[in-house]
């Protein structure tokens, strides 16, 4: 699993039928600074990716990837390749709380 900064959405009314009804969001991958292990860094790229709990812009989610994306439910047949799977609330880093939704 990895940790994304949910940066927009997509829509695309044309696409291939188990995306029906699916809601597309892009995301940045958040990384643990190397530098300053406190902070983040964004990462260079971004990830479209399907929601799967209802999350919205802004939000720090947690997404996986490859063949896990494809066990969250209903997308066991869909071309799914990101997924997010949870919706972040704290994140603590060498024992430093680097992230707090409450915050955010």
């Amino acid at each position: 699993m990895f940790l994304a900064i949910v940066e927009g959405s997509v829509v695309a009314t044309k696409k291939d039928p188990a995306l029906s009804g699916q809601k597309l969001l892009i995301l940045r991958p958040q990384l643990v600074d190397p530098k300053d292990p406190s902070k983040f860094r964004p990462g260079s790229n971004t990830i479209v990716a399907v929601d799967s709990v209802g999350a919205g812009i802004g939000e720090m989610v947690l997404f996986c990837q490859g063949s896990s994306a494809r066990l969250a439910p209903n997308l066991k047949d869909a071309p799914v390749d990101a997924v997010i799977v949870g919706i972040v609330d704290t994140v603590d880093v060498l024992g430093k709380e680097v992230f707090n939704a409450k915050n955010a």
